[in-house]
């Protein structure tokens, strides 16, 4: 609970990157409930994600993070529908590419990402995923 926000984002995606590679396993293995319970994860850290961006802070880049969000429960519903593994593959690389972002950032002496979430991102993250 004392990460700071970006460490608490760089959580959520690694947490997200394991349920998508679940996902596509479940998908190969037939199996329907592995599947779907990793998705559903999936989409609650996309929706934690987005619900806690600051929008009037992060400017473009949260309305933009917000749309990829969007687009990545699109897909993963999609692909939760028709068993398409490909969809979870092309969230996992979008994720992937987030993540790496996210990591440099965190690395970085000033980071310009925490403003991109509101203030109530430490805690409720850290309750909900870091546990």
């Amino acid at each position: 609970m004392a990460a700071d926000p970006v460490e608490l984002i760089h959580l959520l995606y690694e947490h997200g990157l394991l349920q998508l590679k679940a996902a596509q396993a479940a998908v190969a293995a037939g199996d329907v409930t592995g599947r779907t319970r990793a998705i559903f994860k999936m989409l609650a850290i996309l929706s934690e994600l987005e619900g806690s961006l600051d929008r009037n802070a992060g400017g473009s880049i949260g309305h933009n993070l917000a749309r990829l969000y969007q687009y990545m429960r699109k897909r993963l519903v999609e692909g939760n529908t028709k068993r398409d593994a490909q969809a979870f593959s092309e969230v996992e690389s979008l994720l992937r590419t987030l993540d790496e972002g996210w990591t440099a950032m965190q690395h970085s002496a000033s980071s310009p990402a925490a403003p991109l979430y509101s203030p109530a991102v430490t805690e409720t993250m850290a309750h909900n995923w870091n546990a």
